[in-house]
């Protein structure tokens, strides 16, 4: 409940002065525009940027993921003097479905699959720990892997902060600006639905 409640004041903060001490996680957590609009919303984190990693392939595509082993994937750029990557990844595993080995939510397949990909022995062992504390606290089999970091390959422009983005799309429901396009998406996918029912008031972002 104390780290909930340090994970809350940091999403609800106003923003401090810049520090100096910029690290960079990487999630993957089913659709990027989500986890995008979930991070950018803490304390502390400067920036989220949308991409691929993980697979087999060199300059993948949103149009080329598929079957190469890429995840949808963020990278998250963030003082460490304001949030920590302790809690970047206890709040991570509260906002997807780590028990679902397929995809989250609507979004089916691999590229749509959780992982953490760590880049030393400091941020394995934490995202270890979270893990561990992801099972106990649902008391199921939690398959987010933990993986080596792998290269980063930044997606389209257009995927970039698609969430809050102005441009006019096709959808189902006619044209609308990206931002509504995104409120829609994410409300039919039943990605914060799921997500509350899994983790309750702990579903940070999901009660946004």
């Amino acid at each position: 409940m104390i780290k909930l409640c340090k994970i809350l004041a940091l999403i609800l903060a106003p923003l401090p002065a810049m520090s100096e001490n910029i690290q960079t996680a990487v999630v993957a957590g089913g659709c990027f525009w989500c986890v995008e609009s979930d991070f950018e919303s803490v304390s502390g984190v400067r920036e989220v940027i949308s991409g691929y990693t993980g697979g087999t392939t060199s300059s993948p595509t949103y149009a080329t993921i598929k079957g190469s082993g890429h995840y949808e994937a963020v990278q998250i750029i963030y003082e460490a003097d304001v949030v920590t990557y302790d809690q970047l990844i206890y709040a991570f595993f509260r906002s997807v479905d780590p028990t679902d080995a397929n995809g989250q939510f609507c979004d089916r397949g691999d590229s749509y699959r959780t992982a953490i990909f760590v880049s030393n022995p400091a941020e394995k062992a934490i995202a270890e720990q979270a893990k561990t504390a992801a099972r106990r606290a649902l008391g199921r089999r939690i398959v987010t892997p933990i993986l080596d970091i792998a290269p980063f390959y930044r997606a389209e422009d257009y995927h970039q902060d698609y969430y809050r983005g102005e441009s006019l799309v096709a959808t189902r429901r006619g044209v609308k600006t990206q931002s509504d396009a995104y409120k829609f998406y994410r409300q039919a996918c039943g990605r914060d639905a799921r997500v509350k029912q899994l983790w309750g008031t702990a579903a940070l972002f999901a009660h946004k």
